[in-house]
């Protein structure tokens, strides 16, 4: 890639330059914009997810078409920012005051026109999501291109005004994503979120209009077409605009792809808690936007190849950087729950670096002319296209076929790679190049060869935080587009670093609470058909299938990963096969919603921790009311509340007739059949491959059998409850927890105020 330098003129910054204050309200007006796209973003995403499911393809889709619209809107600005005769203050006035309209809207938009393209085929969800926030986004995005063209007619400095408005743009976006995570979720839920965010909207879209104001009043002659550009340094390389876009292409890529993958190990590390993505997303952010400064005092101070030389140690550092990630992580895994502030650390460092790519792109290949705002329209657009491609290459297909620590290496070969082709670009003797380059595809290669060792036992470290067990290696590890599930040597089972059950189906060696799906029958005559939601280890799928009573079992699982596990052990390999078994992969939720004619005689959710991120979704009152709708008269639910009292709060209030039985809520709008009688019968009739589970004869057996008949005293509702009885019910539930807010779709139940509250 060969490179010219051009001599530009000089005049003194004080003809050209915008007085600071207006600087300054500049920035202050695009910090602020950059606030509510990221809160729409994130609770938009949410409802996307609800309505659409959380298996990863929508989670692609919703992402990609979040990106695609933002860079199309660029490009809409670039065009906007060309056209002389229209104020540009005022049009970003507009697009704000728009774009809080739609906001104020768009939930209920989201759900109507959810309920319509339910079931459809993947690409035309594809197209309806992105119907949905394109024009939104396509808003959010025209801002860069027509303040950059705004501000260069005035400063003459492409890469200082990108990089400039790209900080303060940047940096409201990351802040959004903390007040989201710490104050606004939490506190105000989705709605309550998006209205602070159309309040945003409405602020900025004022400010636009009194800085336009302002603006006529002190600066009625601006820089035209004309005018010569001015640079605040003597000379400049000038790269063609094809490889400026190609380069912003690639690093959009590269940079997003890192975010997906930082993401994936900050979740497993955080046993995929709602904060994970907030947080990194927030650092990832806060990163680009400090780079973005760097960058834009770069372009002030430097340029030619001394710019490209900077450019180059960048990609080099976040090269570096990225190889570090897993190692570092895994080693300093003993620090427990500090581990992801380590982590988050290098999430900014490595953004940090890439943030600094892009204005010094526009600096080196974007005239200060009357085309400036077009062609950082194009530029973003390069950027947001190279981001959804590797939104999706990484998310939908990397993270499919390949573990995390071979996505680690991939990432830092492509990361020096963009090192090696930027370092070809820079001018200098054949020599020279040859010797520059060669060492940047040593240490590239030195680096991908040593990180598999160097990340070793990475997952079990990230999962036991410097417990004795990390230093055992897992039984079995899956590792796919849905997440990672592991293995112990004891058989237990984790999905994405939490607790997701055991291989056990024996009764009578009950470590994993196997007696609940044992009691079916205790609560109901005849469970025919059965729904159940959440797979795992099939341990609870193999004690319902083999249940004397039930004729159908039909299961949802959105993780297929568990299929092979289950293959490999021989307690529970049998239910793959099994006529009554039915296995579905999908969203448990979107399921129900588009097999609304299905009805059931009872449906069973082993659901994970109530604070999850997305646990929500099978907990909130929204979803029990869907389930109601599911059931067949005499129908029940039986869910896991993992111990949340709001959660069962949630249960007994949406339900006529229920109880809890251990950590689980049995709920009916019909009297729960409690039948002592029934179950001891279906218990000692229980065959799982032709194996009796209890033996009377057998003293532990019988010892067992008589503690679970005992519990029927336990289940006299007006009987007083004591303190860690197996049943309580669903009015001394509700007494208990009187005060206690529902859970609901809006409020994400527990997900983001489970740091400091114990429920």
């Amino acid at each position: 890639m060969n490179t010219t330098t051009v001599p530009l003129s000089r005049e003194p910054a004080s003809s050209a330059s915008v007085p600071n204050r207006q600087v300054r309200v500049l920035c202050v007006l695009f910090f602020f914009s950059g606030f509510p796209a990221l809160i729409y973003q994130l609770v938009w995403q949410r409802a996307l997810f609800r309505i659409f499911g959380v298996n990863i393809e929508s989670v692609t889709i919703v992402v990609t078409a979040f990106m695609l619209g933002l860079g199309l809107g660029g490009l809409a600005g670039g065009w906007l920012s060309k056209r002389r005769g229209i104020p540009l203050l005022l049009l970003l006035a507009t697009i704000e005051t728009l774009t809080g309209v739609f906001g104020l809207f768009s939930l209920s938009i989201f759900e109507r026109v959810g309920d319509i393209v339910l079931g459809a085929p993947l690409p035309l969800t594809a197209l309806v999501t992105l119907a949905l926030v394109i024009v939104p986004t396509l808003l959010m995005g025209a801002t860069l291109p027509l303040l950059v063209g705004h501000l260069v007619r005035r400063s003459g400095n492409v890469g200082a005004s990108v990089g400039q408005l790209y900080y303060v743009n940047t940096l409201g976006a990351g802040a959004a994503c903390l007040a989201c995570a710490v104050l606004l979720f939490p506190l105000l839920g989705m709605q309550g979120s998006v209205l602070v965010a159309v309040a945003f909207n409405a602020a900025v879209a004022l400010g636009a209009v009194a800085a336009h104001t302002a603006d006529r009043r002190n600066m009625p002659h601006t820089l035209t077409d004309s005018n010569p550009t001015r640079s605040t340094a003597a000379s400049r390389t000038s790269l063609p605009f094809a490889v400026v876009l190609a380069m912003s292409c690639v690093g959009g890529l590269v940079s997003l792809s890192y975010e997906i993958f930082f993401f994936r190990a900050m979740s497993y590390a955080s046993g995929s808690s709602s904060f994970a993505f907030a947080t990194t997303l927030g650092a990832f952010l806060v990163g680009l936007a400090s780079g973005a400064r760097l960058g834009g005092e770069a372009c002030n101070d430097v340029d030619g190849d001394v710019l490209l030389h900077r450019m180059l140690r960048s990609l080099l550092a976040a090269s570096l950087i990225g190889f570090a990630f897993l190692p570092v992580l895994g080693h300093l895994a003993w620090l427990d729950r500090a581990i992801l502030g380590v982590g988050l650390l290098f999430v900014y460092l490595l953004a940090r670096q890439w943030g600094l790519v892009l204005p010094c792109l526009a600096h080196l290949g974007v005239a200060a002319d009357a085309q400036a705002g077009m062609r950082t329209g194009l530029l973003y657009l390069a950027n947001i296209l190279g981001a959804a491609t590797g939104s999706v290459l990484t998310g939908f297909i990397l993270m499919d076929h390949l573990s995390l620590v071979q996505v680690g290496q991939l990432l830092v070969a492509a990361a020096f790679g963009c090192a090696l082709i930027l370092g070809l670009a820079i001018t200098a003797s054949r020599g020279i190049k040859f010797r520059r380059s060669s060492a940047i595809a040593v240490v590239a290669g030195l680096a991908v060869l040593a990180l598999p060792a160097a990340s070793e036992k990475v997952l079990e470290s990230l999962q036991w935080k410097g417990a004795p067990e990390s230093k055992t290696p897992f039984a079995a590890v899956v590792e796919n587009r849905s997440g990672i599930v592991t293995v112990d040597r004891t058989g237990t089972v984790f999905g994405n670093g939490a607790y997701d059950g055991h291989f056990n189906v024996e009764l009578t060696y009950d470590v994993n609470g196997i007696v609940r799906p044992y009691a079916l029958s205790l609560f109901h005559a005849a469970p025919r058909d059965v729904l159940m939601i959440g797979l795992a280890s099939g341990s609870w799928a193999q004690v319902l299938t083999n249940n004397p009573e039930v004729d159908s079992l039909t299961i949802v699982e959105i993780n297929p990963g568990y299929v092979g596990l289950i293959a490999a052990n021989p307690s529970v390999r049998s239910v793959l096969t099994h006529p009554k078994v039915t296995l579905v992969t999908d969203d448990g939720r979107r399921w129900l919603r588009m097999n609304a004619h299905r009805h059931f005689d009872a449906i069973v959710a082993n659901t994970t921790y109530h604070f999850r991120s997305n646990a929500t979704n099978l907990l909130s009152v929204d979803f029990l009311t869907l389930v109601k709708a599911h059931l067949n008269p005499g129908g029940i639910l039986f869910y896991n509340t993992t111990d949340s009292s709001r959660v069962q709060r949630t249960g007994c209030t949406s339900f006529a007739h229920g109880a809890r039985f251990t950590n689980h809520l049995v709920l009916s709008m019909t009297p729960i059949d409690w039948n002592f009688a029934r179950w001891r019968r279906t218990l000692e009739a229980y065959r799982i491959d032709g194996r009796p589970m209890l033996n009377p004869a057998r003293a532990e057996h019988a010892q067992g059998l008589a503690r679970l008949m005992a519990l029927e005293s336990q289940t006299h509702p007006d009987g007083a409850h004591a303190a860690g009885e197996w049943i309580e019910h669903c009015a001394q539930v509700l007494a208990r927890t009187a005060g206690q807010d529902l859970v609901t779709d809006d409020n994400m139940g527990t997900e983001w105020r489970h740091v400091w509250e114990k429920q």
